[in-house]
């Protein structure tokens, strides 16, 4: 159905790819796996119109035709439609709206509402999505926003449904949903392209599998023949025989206590997402907390950082044995506190200035006097984590919406290691980059942790926390519900504690 070859593409100093090949046959479902910066994206948008054909080198063939797109809107005439890792959707529109924006179902140049509202129930009943079409898409959760996407593809008659990292940021529910639902888009008739960091949803529901590794074609794979160790050992060029740095833990004395922390919900006072939580982190020490989506674990972590998160929050903090507030962010800071956001994007980065700045905006004012700041000294910052944290892009100066994901993820521990923080908080800190990016993220954590940091990572993924932390704390409607050694710790266990609870608090 689709074949490219010999694709090329350049930005300023950057070969984002080079001789890129890939066939796609009809009716199958194609991953594309890679490291962040591998070129993925990148040929997805080559592929999908995003960059016009005289921007990039070689040629590609859809349905036997040549493809010569001048945009978007051609490759979606051609039955070609992609949906983006960043969903585009207008959150004050409803669904329907959405469905139809930019195809609207008109006659005699009015909108016809009822058929746009009637088209558009018919295209969620067959993504399965219960919601009424008149429902605005800002009311949805992600994982609902992505079925919204995908029925705008298939309004388009799409032939071809190319989907960048479509589960990074859903829970393991809407995931499944998801992966379903391609299953049964591939009954019907339609092919997929898949962009995925996560291998054992690729390796259950791809029929191929394409690597790519510093913007070329490594191989590709009929899913019968690939294991996670061949597509790891592809990806990053070397095999990683262990998935997590060797590390043996010092561990010092306390550094923080939360105790009987209480959490209600902003907008709801009366339900509590927080209750009465004890937790101990000690220097030097890696602590996981493992929950359930909706366990309270985001909220706890922005609750003691500053009450980012909140009202009506009782509870005490110890810090090195001597009880402190942190009525603010500012506070929290001052005290040695540090949070990593789970959404790097929107809260963790200004995407729409460079490295340097974003380094230094939590801690500028180490850099100030008198209210200036050093840009010298800047610099000197910037350069020094851009080498001790292996960031990498050409120049501090490097607008940081540019980056690959593992390396955004680094800027913004690099932002929060520059305030020298005791005690660093940790969310999701691996969401959405691919297994080389990782390997050096734990490393990252593990010289914190040497360096005499407590450090706190909250993921949901169980293997992570296995294989990286000292001592996990699990999380259930809210409560804490158990404490393991690393020991005592498994899958099964966890997963025992992090149920717990949840039939008396939903």
């Amino acid at each position: 159905m689709l074949t490219m070859t010999g694709i090329g593409k350049s930005f300023p100093g950057v070969r984002a790819l080079a001789e890129v090949s890939l066939s796609v046959r009809r009716g199958e479902i194609h991953a594309i796996c890679g490291e962040n910066g591998a070129g993925k994206s990148t040929l997805m948008k080559v592929l999908s119109g995003v960059y016009p054909q005289g921007t990039y080198d070689g040629e590609f063939s859809f349905e036997g035709t040549v493809c010569r797109f001048g945009g978007i809107r051609d490759s979606e005439r051609a039955g070609i439609v992609i949906i983006h890792q960043e969903l585009a959707l207008c959150p004050q529109l409803s669904i329907a709206e959405n469905i139809f924006l930019g195809n609207e179902q008109a006659t005699g140049g009015l909108i016809d509402w009822n058929r746009t509202n009637h088209r558009a129930a018919e295209l969620l009943d067959r993504v399965g999505l219960k919601e009424p079409a008149v429902t605005p898409v800002g009311e949805l959760g992600v994982g609902k926003q992505q079925l919204v996407e995908i029925a705008k593809a298939l309004s388009k008659k799409v032939k071809l449904l190319i989907l960048d990292e479509p589960t990074a940021a859903l829970g393991a529910d809407d995931s499944a949903h998801l992966l379903d639902l391609l299953r049964g888009l591939r009954a019907d008739g339609v092919t997929s392209v898949i962009v995925s960091h996560k291998l054992n949803e690729i390796m259950a529901i791809a029929d191929s599998i394409t690597i790519i590794r510093d913007g070329r074609t490594i191989e590709t794979m009929a899913v019968g023949e690939a294991t996670e160790d061949r597509i790891i050992a592809g990806m990053v060029g070397r095999d990683l025989e262990h998935r997590f740095p060797p590390h043996e833990p010092k561990i010092g004395t306390e550094a923080l206590r939360i105790e009987d922390w209480t959490v209600h919900n902003p907008t709801r006072p009366d339900h509590v997402v927080v209750d009465r939580a004890n937790l101990v982190l000690r220097r030097g020490e890696i602590v996981g907390l493992a929950g359930l989506m909706g366990a309270g674990r985001t909220e706890l972590a922005m609750s003691v950082f500053g009450r980012s998160y909140g009202r009506d929050i009782s509870g005490r903090l110890v810090k090195d044995g001597r009880p402190i507030e942190a009525r603010s962010v500012r506070e929290a800071v001052a005290h040695g506190i540090a949070y990593v956001t789970e959404d790097r994007k929107r809260y963790g980065l200004n995407l729409i200035e460079d490295v340097k700045r974003n380094i230094s905006a939590a801690g500028l004012s180490r850099l100030a006097r008198r209210g200036w700041v050093n840009e010298n000294e800047e610099y000197r910052v910037a350069g020094m984590f851009r080498r001790s944290m292996n960031i990498k892009v050409p120049t501090v100066s490097t607008v940081t919406g540019t980056l690959s994901g593992g390396n955004q993820q680094k800027v913004v521990l690099s932002k929060w290691i520059f305030t020298d923080p005791d005690v660093l908080i940790l969310d999701e800190p691996t969401r959405g980059i691919d297994v080389g990016a990782k390997y050096e993220i734990y490393s990252i954590i593990n010289r914190l942790a040497d360096e005499g940091k407590a450090v706190l990572v909250i993921s949901s993924e169980l293997p992570e926390l296995l294989g990286l932390c000292d001592r996990i704390y699990t999380l259930s409607a809210g409560r804490v519900t158990g404490e393991l050694s690393r020991a005592e710790a498994t899958q099964e266990r966890l997963m025992q504690h992090m149920t717990r609870n949840q039939e008396q608090h939903p």
